[in-house]
This record gives C-alpha cells, sequence and structure tokens, in this order.
C-alpha cells in the first residue's frame, strides 16, 4: 500500500470520528496558525533590529513568544522553500528544486497530516503551482493536498499582483478588489470567527505576498514613509513603498492575532510567522531591498545559499506552552515545522511519509537543545551551481564546483572568513557528507 494511499484512508477514518493520530491524553488539541511572509530579509523586521521603520505588531509576537535568530529556509526561490514546508522534506527529496516544478500529488502535505488528525484547514494567500507532471493537463490544486478551503493565487506571476482583478475562491476564479495581502487577512479572520464556536481544530495558513514584487502598497501606507529615505525619482517612492509594504505585512499580521485574542482563541493556537527566503535584488524589486539592506548582517541573497539567502525572521508563540521573550539560537530548518507543529498537537509523521525534518517541539518549549546534525542546500537551476552543508556554526559552500569555504556563522555571520585552513578535516567531513546526501536525490 502507497503512503499516499494510506492517508486517503486515514482521511475517510477521520470523516467518520476517529483522528488517525491520538493527541496527548487528556490535553486539547491547538489549533495552529502559520504566517509565510514572501521575499521578507532578516533584517526587514524589528525584533532583528530595524529601526527605519516599526514593525510593532511583529515584535509583539516576538515578546509573547520565542524568536529564533538562526531559522534557516530550506531553498532560495518561492516554490521549493513552499514545498519544504508543506512536506517536511528536502528539495531533492519531495521533487521541486526549481521555481517551476510541481509539488507531486504523491506527497504528503502539512494539511493532509492535520486531515488525518481530524482538524480543519484553509489556505489563504499564495500557492505557488509548477509546469504539470507526467503529461497532465494542470498542475496539483491545494484542495488536493488537504485544504478545505483556499481563496488567492496558484500562480507565481499571478501573485506579482498587488491589486489583482481575480483571485481563486477554492477552484473558481472570481472578480475581487482590494490588496491581496489585505484581503487574505480578511478571510483569515472571517475563518476565525466560524472557527469559534467550532469543536474542531484547525490549521489556517496564511503565506501573503508581501515583500515580494511588485513594489506597490497603499497609498495611505506609502504617504507614512515618503521623506524618509532619498529616492532615485521622487515622483515614483520606490524605497518608501518597501517600507509600506513590510508595515502594512505587519498590519495585516496585527489585524489577524487581534482577531484570534478578541475571539478567544490565542490561548489555544500556536502562532508561527517566517519568510519563505531572503530579501531579493533583483531587477523586480527596483534596487529596494538592495538599499534597505534587508538581510543585513549577512551576505547575500534570495538565489544563493549564503546566509542572506537561507536565514529568515522566525518566531512562535502559544502562550503558556512556548516560553514568552526568549531569544533563541537553537537551529531550526523549515523542514522541522512539518513534525514539529505535529508534536505540538500529540501527533507525529508515519515513517513511510520519510519527512526529513526534525522534531524540535521539546526545544520549542524549553526543555531542550536542537540535536546535533548536519543541514544541507542546493540550489543547481537557473545557472547556478552552489551547494551548502552546516553542522553547529560551521558551515562549507562550494560555488560553481570551486573551491570550498568554511565559515563560522556564529562569530562570521557575514561570511567573510575561510576558516578551511584552520579546520581542514571538518571541511572534509562536512564534503563527505554533502556528496552522500546529493546521492539520495529522488528521481521522478
Amino acid at each position: 500500500m502507497t503512503y499516499r494511499l494510506r492517508v486517503l484512508l486515514a482521511l475517510i477514518v477521520t470523516s467518520i470520528g476517529a483522528p488517525a493520530f491520538a493527541a496527548e491524553e487528556g490535553t486539547k488539541r491547538p489549533n495552529v496558525l502559520l504566517l509565510l511572509a514572501d521575499d521578507l530579509g532578516w533584517g526587514d523586521v524589528g525584533f532583528n533590529g530595524r529601526t527605519e521603520w516599526a514593525t510593532p505588531h511583529l515584535d509583539r509576537l516576538a515578546t509573547r513568544g520565542t524568536t529564533f535568530k538562526r531559522f534557516y529556509t530550506a531553498a532560495v526561490v518561492c516554490a521549493p522553500s513552499r514545498a519544504a514546508l508543506m512536506t517536511g522534506k528536502y528539495t531533492i527529496h519531495n521533487g521541486v528544486s526549481r521555481n517551476n516544478d510541481d509539488l507531486p500529488a504523491r506527497e504528503v502535505t502539512l494539511a493532509e497530516a492535520f486531515k488525518t488528525q481530524g482538524y480543519d484547514t484553509a489556505l489563504f494567500g499564495k500557492w505557488h503551482h509548477g509546469q504539470p507532471r507526467d503529461g497532465g493537463k494542470t498542475y496539483v490544486h491545494p484542495m488536493d493536498q488537504g485544504f478545505d478551503e483556499f481563496f488567492g493565487f496558484t500562480d507565481a506571476k499571478h501573485a506579482w499582483e498587488k491589486y489583482p482583478e481575480t483571485l481563486w475562491h477554492g477552484r473558481e476564479l472570481k472578480p475581487v478588489s482590494g490588496y491581496s495581502d489585505d484581503m487574505f487577512a480578511d478571510h483569515a479572520i472571517d475563518f476565525l470567527k466560524r472557527h469559534k464556536e467550532k469543536a474542531t481544530p484547525f490549521f489556517l495558513y496564511v503565506p501573503f505576498i508581501n515583500t515580494h514584487f511588485n513594489i506597490e502598497a497603499p497609498a495611505e501606507e506609502v504617504a507614512l514613509h515618503k521623506g524618509k529615505f532619498t529616492e532615485a525619482d521622487p515622483s515614483k517612492p520606490i524605497r518608501a513603498t518597501y517600507a509600506a509594504m513590510v508595515t502594512q505585512l505587519d498590519k495585516n499580521v496585527g489585524r489577524i492575532i487581534t482577531a484570534l485574542e478578541g475571539l478567544g482563541l490565542a490561548g489555544d493556537t500556536l502562532v508561527v510567522f517566517v519568510s519563505d527566503h531572503g530579501a531579493t535584488f533583483e531587477s523586480g524589486n527596483l534596487g529596494a531591498s538592495d538599499y534597505h539592506d534587508s538581510n543585513r548582517p549577512f551576505r547575500g541573497q534570495k538565489r544563493t545559499l549564503w546566509e542572506g539567502g537561507i536565514r529568515v525572521p522566525g518566531i512562535a508563540c502559544w502562550p503558556g506552552h512556548v516560553p514568552a521573550g526568549v531569544v533563541s539560537n537553537e537551529v531550526v530548518h523549515m523542514t522541522d515545522l512539518f513534525p514539529t507543529l505535529l508534536a505540538a498537537t500529540g501527533a507525529h509523521p508515519e515513517p513511510a511519509w520519510q519527512v526529513d525534518g526534525a522534531d524540535l517541539w521539546s526545544t520549542w518549549t524549553g526543555k531542550a537543545k536542537s540535536p546535533e546534525r548536519t543541514l544541507f542546500w542546493e540550489w543547481r537551476v537557473e545557472g547556478a551551481n552552489q551547494l551548502a552543508a552546516m553542522r553547529g556554526a560551521m558551515k562549507l559552500v562550494i560555488t560553481s564546483a570551486g573551491r570550498p569555504e568554511l565559515f563560522n556563522v556564529e562569530t562570521d555571520p557575514a561570511e567573510r572568513r575561510n576558516a578551511i585552513a584552520e579546520y581542514p578535516e571538518l571541511a572534509r567531513q562536512l564534503q563527505n557528507e554533502l556528496k552522500t546526501w546529493l546521492a539520495t536525490e529522488t528521481k521522478d
């Protein structure tokens, strides 16, 4: 029996009232709210030191929970990062290494895992599909991967539009009016209101499109930042608009959290905020993230495996369970979300799902250190060729099949000082582990 069929059978079981996974006896299973930013740099938020603009709602969430200073994405473009989040698997194991790879229908998503526990599931925001697989006529839809409700974008380029004329309502494309992220927050708040009195727990996933280009924000938000930054063309305040995109994102996070609290759901809800990868310095960004140094203090950007591409802002908050006001240097990887969020509900992935991520729930609750392990990254498309492996503070980077470089990302976060001469044996070990990992790649 394939693990995909096992999931479907589990969903049938839950539909008649028996969860496939039991939560810890005597405990109420929490709701899970996952908030994802798009192209948001590590240094774009107040809780990581940004002072040129304020992110009070995210900062408040950070003070009410734990901030992870070493939260790492699994990939450096949108589709692979989201696929890793949804499956808990590395890019080389889930079939999505390129931005135009569609998530294979065989993969078990986080939403499907929550469905096996009897959760209601919803996605309001960006679902990044790829090219149809295996001669299919269309891509895999999020409602075919465990989501009961969907509102938003399925196509990446459509998701560049901050003021779209149409969005998907389930499987139907309908006219809309408004700012994309505002509409996603509206739907999230409506979902919360509808679940106030329901006994069924929920998994709510809100992948915003800020701060990905196009560089646009509501005029009233842009007005708050005009004059703060030198503009190449004052009639086109690109730098002020980028700042407005960040602060509008913050406001929408605040709206959702305020609704959660007002409905009395905050005490029963684990909230996670993270970005899909680092900010981009590419042409579509119009130089905004470069000017604002969005990934500071790190080197690199989206589409690179330097810290600026893979280290992202991350927060977990659940009052009474995740310690409040803690700043953690424990290493968290995007693939860890799958097993960790399940663990918070008392459940665990099935072995057949072959999840790569680690269950860090005991780390998130302050009861244990994160496990010693080696983490891996690859970016080998679009003319790029970069690999990385990291154990603890030491990170090996190989660019364009050149000589390996080794950096201590704790003492040298900008990755300026190659320490390979000091630690040659460690570099060899990491290089061998990287080769072994690449050999496990799943071929479609």
